[in-house]
């Protein structure tokens, strides 16, 4: 099937399950430990997700191929840059920062990654990403020269959100940002659960159980956390 992996998402939505991903950002980490990293994430992990802001050192390759060795779970590339794309991976998720008005991030990027992309068999998976204030400088706004959208703007958020659906996105994306001290509020989360179609996954300074509960409860289909679980 063509689009296996978004369908699997989808129908355990239906179900009546969450999702639970672990986010690896590829310059944090030790390929070496690849093992007992996979041995100490979640019972409950569903996904893989390989991606950050960037990868100086051109490591995405290496470290999916090092998770792809040990676990049979989806890997999902979660690119910060088109050169982030490999096809040793499950899928992409091709995100573009609804949040801000960097036409390079919007667009640009996505323009570049095509002649890499139909060299793969990479599912391709439309993600509309929106950047929400965690109360940090995050790397992502840096990089991409826009502003997250505070948390006090919920109906910008929302519309933003429905924006994106109505854009073709399969995949709403609510992201605090690395290291976030604030995670995306349940009240965001909720509004924008009500208002779209399409899964809705919620990551960014999410580092309890209780959190990650929280997101849930709120209306997160899929839960990120990655900062917690990294391996030097």
């Amino acid at each position: 099937m063509k689009n296996l992996y978004y369908h699997t998402i989808c129908q355990t939505i239906k179900s009546g399950k969450k999702l639970f991903a672990v986010l690896i950002d590829p310059e944090e980490f030790n390929t070496a430990q690849a093992q007992v990293f996979l041995k100490n994430i979640p019972q409950d992990t569903t996904h893989l997700f390989v991606g950050g802001s960037t990868d100086i050192h051109n490591k995405t390759e290496e470290v999916v191929t090092s998770l792809k060795k040990y676990s049979n779970l989806p890997v999902f590339l979660f690119p910060g840059d088109y050169l982030q794309i490999t096809p040793k991976a499950d899928a992409l998720l091709f995100l573009s920062l609804l949040s801000g008005r960097n036409a390079e991030y919007l667009i640009g990027q996505q323009v570049k990654a095509v002649p890499l992309i139909k060299k793969t068999t990479l599912e391709v998976i439309s993600t509309g990403y929106l950047l929400i204030d965690g109360g940090n400088n995050a790397s992502v706004a840096r990089i991409s020269k826009t502003k997250p959208i505070s948390q006090q703007e919920v109906q910008q958020i929302v519309n933003t959100a429905i924006a994106g659906e109505y854009l073709g996105t399969k995949l709403i994306y609510l992201e605090a940002g690395s290291g976030a001290i604030t995670p995306v509020s349940d009240r965001i989360i909720t509004q924008v659960k009500k208002a779209i179609k399409i899964p809705l996954i919620v990551g960014g300074g999410i580092k309890t159980e209780n959190q990650k509960q929280t997101a849930y409860q709120a209306g997160a289909d899929m839960v990120v956390m990655g900062t917690v679980f990294e391996t030097k």
